[in-house]
C-alpha cells in the first residue's frame, strides 16, 4: 500500500486560466507524505477524533485504556484462576510478600529459576502493589486475596509472615528420609518449629494442620500492643493435631538454619554439597539479611538480576 495520500486536481470555473502564482498551483497536485507536518497534523486528529468518539459508539477501547484493562483483570484474578494457571505436575510453590520486601522475592527467584522451578511459583501479594508490578513483569503469576492489608498496620516482619524470601535454593527439593516425630514441647508448652519453608501435598491431614493453624492465628490476631506472628500458632496447631498428621522435620544437613550455616563454617565444609535451602534467619532487620547474604555470596540480584522472571524492579 502506498505511504501516500493523492489529491485530485479540483476544476473552479471562478479561477483565472493564469493563476497568479504558478508555485501555488504546483503545489496543489503534489503528493501529501504521512512524514510531513500536513500528514502529522492529519494522523493526529484522526486519532483525536477516534479517541473522543469510540467511547461513545461502544467500540474497543483498549488502545486507549490498556492499563485499566490490564489492572482491572489483575484485581479479579481469582486464587483458582492463579493456581491452575502456575501449577505444573500437580505442584505449586506459594509464597506471600508485600512491596517492601521484592528486592528478596527476586534473589529469591533467581535461585528458584537455577533450579529450573521458577513456573510453578505462585506470589500471594499482600497489597495492590505487589500484584500489579509482579504481573506487570511476569503475567499471571501474583494473586491478591481480599481484603489487602492496611499499609498503615505494615510492620518490620510483613503482616504475619516472618521475613518472607530469606532463603536461597542450591538444589531441588527431595522429600528426606527422616524422623515422623515431633520434637519435645519448650516452656510454653508448644514446639519451637520453624514455619519459613514448608513442603506439603493435599492429604486430609495438610488440610487438617492448615485449617487448625487459621484458626490459631484468628485467635491472635496482630496488633501493636501484641506483635503476633505466624509460628506459635503453626505450633500449636502441630501440637494440637499431634498423631492425625503424618510429617517430618527437614533436616538440618538439607536445610540448616541461619544459626548454623552463617556461623559454623566447619559445618558448612563438611556437609558441602548437601545443603537444599539455606534460611537466612537468626538474625532481624532488613538491612542486616540483605548485609548478611552480601558477605556470603548469596544476595544474587547485585549480578544476576536477570536470570530473575521479574528483571530488573
Amino acid at each position: 500500500m502506498s505511504s501516500f495520500l493523492h489529491q485530485r486536481p479540483i476544476q473552479n470555473p471562478f479561477t483565472s486560466a493564469y493563476p497568479v502564482s504558478p508555485r501555488s498551483s504546483s503545489s496543489s497536485q503534489r503528493p501529501i507524505s504521512i512524514f510531513s507536518p500536513v500528514g502529522l497534523i492529519t494522523l493526529l486528529s484522526l486519532v483525536v477524533i477516534l479517541g473522543v468518539f469510540l467511547p461513545w459508539s461502544g467500540m474497543p477501547q483498549s488502545i486507549f485504556s490498556t492499563s485499566k484493562v490490564s489492572l482491572s483483570r489483575w484485581r479479579d484474578y481469582s486464587l483458582t484462576e492463579a493456581a491452575s494457571f502456575v501449577a505444573k505436575n500437580g505442584t505449586v510453590i506459594v509464597c506471600a510478600v508485600s512491596q517492601p520486601y521484592l528486592p528478596f522475592l527476586n534473589n529469591w527467584l533467581i535461585s528458584i529459576s537455577r533450579q529450573k522451578h521458577q513456573d510453578k511459583v505462585l506470589v500471594i501479594a499482600e497489597d495492590y502493589a505487589t500484584l500489579y508490578k509482579v504481573n506487570e513483569k511476569w503475567p499471571g503469576h501474583a494473586v491478591l486475596v481480599p481484603p489487602a492489608p492496611d499499609l498503615q498496620t505494615a510492620h518490620k516482619f510483613g503482616s504475619q509472615v516472618q521475613y518472607p524470601f530469606s532463603h536461597i535454593w542450591f538444589l531441588s527439593v527431595k522429600p528426606p528420609n527422616h524422623s515422623h516425630d515431633l520434637p519435645p514441647p519448650g516452656k510454653k508448652g508448644r514446639t519451637y518449629i520453624c514455619s519459613c519453608m514448608i513442603f506439603m501435598r493435599p492429604t486430609d491431614g495438610a488440610k487438617l494442620v492448615m485449617k487448625k493453624w487459621i484458626e490459631e492465628l484468628q485467635a491472635q490476631p496482630w496488633s501493636k500492643a501484641k506483635k503476633a506472628n505466624d509460628q506459635p500458632a503453626f505450633n500449636w496447631a502441630l501440637n494440637k493435631t499431634a498423631g492425625q498428621v503424618d510429617l517430618y522435620l527437614l533436616p538440618q544437613t538439607a536445610f540448616p538454619t541461619g544459626g548454623l550455616y552463617f556461623k559454623n563454617q566447619t559445618w558448612v565444609q563438611e556437609t558441602k554439597g548437601k545443603h537444599v535451602i539455606i534460611h537466612n534467619n537468626y538474625i532481624t532487620g532488613f538491612e542486616k539479611k540483605i548485609k548478611r547474604f552480601r558477605d556470603y555470596g548469596l544476595w544474587l540480584v547485585d549480578d544476576h538480576v536477570l536470570e530473575s522472571p521479574l528483571g530488573r524492579l
